[in-house]
């Protein structure tokens, strides 16, 4: 079925008796952020005149974003992602806390100490591309540039405590870029979360590779590439000591799908997976997210639809949502609902102590794409 302008969008579907309830939050390619309850109506919104994108929120009921692109790294052809700042908003909506570096992108994860880990792109030592194998020649770029991964740790007053290079630890000889991507960059992370003990859980795209990192020796400890995950996003622990990881199947041998597993990370086995029927339905070349809820529902963000799935551990949808605000993207080639990543707070979450969530407040919004 084509998706069009006129393709039904906000709530889809909802299970009352088998779903997480709770409050979504969202944002919509633009300066906002939303939260909406289990019957899609808006109880809250943020909005930053820098953009929005990948919120989430903090257990102080702060809501903690990365802006839009710079103008320095905006619109350059395979990086996508980019942001100019990282930033907390109070529940009003002012700034409260930001740093900004042009080159940061995709992903960060605030620490217990308060600090803040943030991916960044830097420059490759010249010596080094010509050891990577894989990919093809990118367009317009010196053969010998390359851009690779940093990890940041930040300190709440902007100091850096610590720099990671992923290419001080990663093999040319293993860590081979897909044959389909440009040389634009070695491995293109695009999530950084925790283990259960603290260490760094890092997804690289280009090489469809997940490492998890010693943040004391900056050494890999553990990798997990089967040969059968491609392109993947949004790798983390879940309570229960597993890993979720929404598996993107781009360049997947045969028809490419999407879809959302879970690995036993001690036999890296796969334990758990959902994907539509037939397959191909859900498909997104880019972003994607995996969230295990405490009752052992599993809500997964599918980006390129702006579509939300809640499904239970037998796969059957208990809520479904799409994000009804479109843009026009002139990199994507036409007007466009992503959404990178969505997630689900229930009420007693701390971050909603004592907030009005009554969505009465946003009358006029509710009546615009609810009613």
């Amino acid at each position: 079925m084509a998706k069009t302008e006129h393709h039904p969008n906000g709530l889809i579907h909802y299970n009352p008796q088998l779903s997480h309830r709770g409050y979504t939050l969202f944002n919509a390619m633009t300066n906002k952020a939303f939260l909406i309850d289990m019957k899609g109506q808006f109880v809250h919104q943020w909005e930053h005149e820098g953009g929005i994108t990948n919120p989430e929120l903090l257990p102080n009921g702060n809501l903690i974003a990365m802006a839009m692109p710079s103008p320095e790294t905006e619109g350059q052809k395979g990086l996508n992602g980019q942001a100019a700042a990282l930033f907390e908003l109070d529940w009003e909506g002012n700034v409260v806390w930001e740093y900004a570096d042009p080159w940061m992108h995709h992903d960060y994860q605030r620490l217990p100490n308060g600090n803040t880990l943030i991916l960044k792109w830097e420059p490759l030592p010249k010596s080094l591309p010509k050891r990577i194998k894989g990919g093809y020649p990118a367009e317009d770029v010196d053969p010998n540039l390359m851009l690779g991964d940093v990890v940041l740790e930040v300190k709440p007053d902007g100091s850096l405590k610590q720099k990671w290079k992923s290419w001080d630890h990663l093999d040319p000889k293993i860590d081979l870029i897909c044959v389909m991507d440009d040389r634009r960059e070695w491995t293109h992370a695009n999530s950084i979360s925790l283990s259960p003990r603290g260490d760094w859980v890092i997804s690289f795209r280009r090489t469809s590779t997940i490492i998890q990192v010693n943040p004391r020796s900056g050494k890999i400890k553990w990798r997990f590439k089967d040969g059968e995950m491609s392109h993947q996003h949004d790798a983390k622990f879940t309570a229960a000591g597993t890993m979720t990881i929404f598996d993107n199947g781009v360049h997947r041998r045969g028809v490419e799908y999407s879809r959302a597993i879970e690995i036993d990370p001690k036999t890296k086995k796969v334990i758990w997976e959902y994907t539509d029927n037939p397959p191909f339905t859900m498909y997104t070349v880019m972003g994607g997210c995996v969230d295990r809820l405490s009752n052992g529902n599993t809500l997964i963000t599918e980006t390129s639809k702006g579509q939300f799935l809640e499904v239970t551990p037998q796969n059957k949808v208990v809520w479904e949502y799409i994000n009804p605000f479109f843009v026009t993207n002139p990199r994507l080639g036409g007007r466009f609902n992503g959404v990178f990543r969505a997630h689900r707070y229930t009420q007693t979450h701390p971050a909603l102590k004592d907030k009005n969530l009554d969505p009465g407040k946003l009358a006029n919004l509710n009546r615009l794409y609810c009613d």
